[in-house]
C-alpha cells in the first residue's frame, strides 16, 4: 500500500534570497522553513545564488532551476548579475525576480498558505498578493523592514511621488495579507501609525532569531578561534567588531572618525566582516587617515560564523537614525548566542535596544551621539580585564537560549500560520 508522501498543507514561501545564499533573511528563511516540515509541505520560489551580484556558471543555462534541500522544494530563478554601487543593475535585477516569480507561480501547483517577506522592497509584499490570488490561498506577509519607511530615514530617495506610491503598494500588501508578522514591538507600533490606528491589518509580533546550537561561546584558546586571528591579525589585541552587511542603515561612514580617536592604541583592533554599498568608502577612509588598527574580512561561511563570532571581544549592533520601528539588526541574535559584550548604538524604544536593557549585556547610546560612542569604547577598554563583559556574555547569553531560539520562534510561526 502506498501513501502520500507528505498530506500537509501546502505552503509556498517567496524568498528573495534562500540558502547557500549568506543574506541574513535567506538564512532565517532556510531554517523557518526546514524549521515546519512537520507541520508544511512547503515550496521555496528563490532566485539561484547571487547575493552577492555574481552568478556561478551552473545556473546561467536556464529560466528555471528544480532543487530539494533538506526537504525543501525550490524553485529558482536565473536573474542578470548586479553591482551593489549601479542602482541601475541592482533594480534589473530586482525587477528580473519579481517577474520571474510571478511566472514561477504557475509551475507549483496548489498550495494552501502563501508566505513572503518585505524583501525585495514593496515588491516582496506584492508578489505575495499575487500568490495569494493565484493560489487562492491564505496569505502570510513577514515585514522584516518597513519600507520606504527605511529608504526615507536614509535618504536613499527623496522622491515623494516615488516614496508615497511606495507606500501606498505596501499597505495595499497588508490589507490582502490575512495576517501580517513583524519582528519588533516597536514594529507593531509603525504598523498601527500607517493606518492611523484605523483598519489595522490583523498583525501579530514574533522575534527573529538564532540557532543557539550552531552559535555559541568558545574559549579564547579554541584552536579555530585562534587561527581565525592568527589568519587576520586579530593576535593579542582587544577585538572591537562589526559583522554583517556595511551597507547604508547603519551610520558606518560616520563611526570613522570615532575609530580614528583610537588610531594610536597599538592594543586594539577594529575589524569589520562583510560586504556591502559602503564598503568602500570605510576602506578608502582607512587608507587616507592611515587606521592601521582597522581592519577588513570578507563575509565568513555559515559553518565558520562560530569562529569568527567568538573572536570579538565586543561587537557592533548599529542602526542609523530613523530605523526605530522599522527594522531590526539580526546580528543581535548572533551576537548574544556567541555571548559577547554589545556596544549598541540604537534608538531609544527600538527592539534591539529595549533587548540589551532589558538583559544589561552591553552599553548603549543613541545614533549620532558620536561623543558617548567614543566614551563606551573607552568604558569597554577600561573593564577588559575586569569581570563585567563576562557577566554581560552570561546575561545576553541566558536571554537569548530562554527567549529567542530557532525552536521558539518556529513554534509561534507555525500556530499564526495555521489560525
Amino acid at each position: 500500500m502506498t501513501t502520500e508522501p507528505n498530506s500537509n498543507k501546502k505552503l509556498l514561501i517567496y524568498a528573495h534570497y534562500y540558502h547557500p545564499d549568506v543574506a541574513s533573511t535567506g538564512q532565517i528563511l532556510k531554517e523557518l522553513a526546514e524549521g515546519m516540515l512537520d507541520s508544511f509541505d512547503i515550496t521555496v520560489i528563490c532566485v539561484v545564488p547571487s547575493y552577492t551580484g555574481s552568478v556561478a556558471p551552473e545556473y546561467k543555462t536556464k529560466m528555471f532551476y528544480y532543487e530539494e534541500i533538506n526537504g525543501v522544494k525550490v524553485l529558482r530563478i536565473r536573474v542578470p548579475e548586479f553591482s551593489k554601487n549601479n542602482k541601475m543593475s541592482r533594480i534589473k535585477n530586482i525587477l528580473a525576480y519579481f517577474v520571474g516569480a510571478m511566472l514561477a507561480t504557475f509551475k507549483v501547483g496548489k498550495m494552501d498558505y502563501v508566505y513572503s517577506i518585505s524583501q525585495p522592497p514593496v515588491l516582496g509584499g506584492l508578489i505575495g498578493v499575487w500568490g495569494k490570488w493565484m493560489k487562492r490561498a491564505k496569505y502570510i506577509y513577514n515585514i522584516q523592514d518597513f519600507n520606504p519607511e527605511q529608504t526615507m530615514a536614509v535618504g536613499y530617495s527623496k522622491n515623494k511621488l516615488i516614496l508615497n506610491a511606495m507606500l501606498w503598494f505596501d499597505k495595499f500588501s497588508c490589507k490582502c495579507s490575512d495576517k501580517v508578522i513583524v519582528v519588533g514591538r516597536d514594529m507593531v507600533e509603525t504598523m498601527k501609525h500607517r493606518f492611523k490606528g484605523k483598519k489595522i491589518p490583523n498583525h501579530s509580533f514574533i522575534n527573529n532569531w538564532i540557532d543557539e546550537k550552531e552559535i555559541y561561546p568558545l574559549p579564547s584558546d579554541h584552536e579555530q578561534v585562534v587561527a581565525f586571528k592568527r589568519k587576520y591579525g586579530l593576535e593579542n589585541k582587544f577585538v572591537i567588531m562589526y559583522s554583517g552587511n556595511i551597507g547604508l542603515y547603519y551610520d558606518l561612514e560616520n563611526m570613522m572618525p570615532v575609530i580614528e580617536k583610537f588610531k594610536d592604541r597599538d592594543d586594539v583592533v577594529f575589524a569589520f566582516i562583510g560586504e556591502g554599498s559602503v564598503l568602500k568608502d570605510l576602506v578608502a577612509y582607512k587608507e587616507e587617515h592611515e587606521l592601521n588598527n582597522v581592519t577588513f574580512i570578507p563575509y565568513q561561511k555559515k559553518s565558520d560564523l562560530i569562529y569568527s563570532l567568538n573572536a570579538g571581544d565586543v561587537h557592533w549592533c548599529i542602526n542609523a537614525k530613523g530605523i526605530k520601528g522599522v527594522s531590526v539588526p539580526s546580528k543581535l541574535y548572533g551576537i548574544m548566542a556567541a555571548g559577547k559584550p554589545i556596544l549598541g548604538v540604537l534608538e531609544q524604544g527600538s527592539e534591539a535596544r529595549l533587548i540589551i536593557e532589558e538583559t544589561k549585556c552591553g552599553y548603549v547610546t543613541e545614533p549620532a551621539n558620536y561623543g558617548e560612542v567614543e566614551a563606551i569604547i573607552e568604558k569597554f577598554i577600561s573593564e577588559k580585564d575586569t569581570n563585567i563583559p563576562a557577566e554581560m556574555s552570561k546575561r545576553g547569553r541566558a536571554f537569548l537560549v530562554k527567549n529567542l531560539t530557532k525552536d521558539v520562534s518556529i513554534s509561534k510561526y507555525i500556530q499564526e500560520i495555521s489560525i
